[in-house]
């Protein structure tokens, strides 16, 4: 099934340092995949991409560097916040790893504290919703915590597929969201759903929001999908 939790991937050939991650990012309430290569990774990005990537710069099969130069340069996954973790402290290597595309970097050693503050924050930067965040779009509010919408000022009749699906569109206005990566974030992809059923709940959700009147602020891109805006 879909989950509100935010996902993190840890891509670290250190056990011990893996693990260790693992546990504490667990326990601030994240789902978390690990891997100790860099194909691993990529292989994790491509059938499950999470939200968050910490990513060790020096990696067997695939370096750390590389593995972010090609998730950067995917339109599919450039936009997944990417925290680059090294023993490497010099400023030219910070310079190389952020210019390469990472959205932040740590020096080994690190406090695991701050590292988690610092993967609190690029969570709440890609799905601020699962971060318990309140959503504002034009007229438009979501809160996840109190599991209400409203559009001026009236609450929304939501289902629990309309109140994802509005709370994944919330997110990113403007973005188009395929059919496809509408099913794996809003239904889960150990899920078997026709992608007709994304057409069937996205059309429920319009009418929900224009129950009270106001213009449709979705958005059907012929051949592409659905966006907010």
């Amino acid at each position: 099934m879909a989950t509100t939790q935010p996902h993190v991937l840890i891509v670290e050939d250190e056990p011990a340092q893996r693990e260790v991650l693992a546990y504490n990012l667990e326990a601030e309430g994240f789902r978390i995949s690990q891997a100790a290569d860099g194909e691993e990774g990529l292989l994790i990005v491509a059938e499950d991409a999470p939200d968050v990537i910490v990513l060790d710069w020096m990696l067997p099969a695939v370096s750390g560097i590389e593995v972010c130069r090609r998730l950067k340069i995917s339109a599919e996954t450039r936009q997944i916040p990417i925290i680059m973790l090294s023993a490497k402290s010099e400023d030219v290597d910070k310079v190389r790893g952020l210019e390469t595309g990472a959205d932040d970097y740590v020096a080994k050693p690190y406090s695991v504290s701050e590292l988690m503050a610092r993967v609190r924050l690029q969570a709440r930067r890609a799905r601020p919703s699962s971060m318990g965040e309140e959503l504002r779009f034009q007229d438009i509010t979501l809160n996840t915590e109190t599991y209400r919408a409203t559009r001026q000022d009236t609450e929304l009749k939501l289902g629990p597929t309309e109140f994802r699906l509005l709370s994944t569109f919330m997110e990113k206005p403007g973005r188009v969201w395929s059919r496809d990566q509408l099913l794996d974030r809003v239904w889960g992809r150990d899920i078997y759903v026709d992608t007709r059923t994304v057409d069937v709940h996205v059309g429920r959700l319009r009418k929900a929001l224009m129950k009270s009147g106001g213009e449709d602020p979705i958005r059907t891109v012929r051949g592409a999908g659905y966006a907010l805006g």
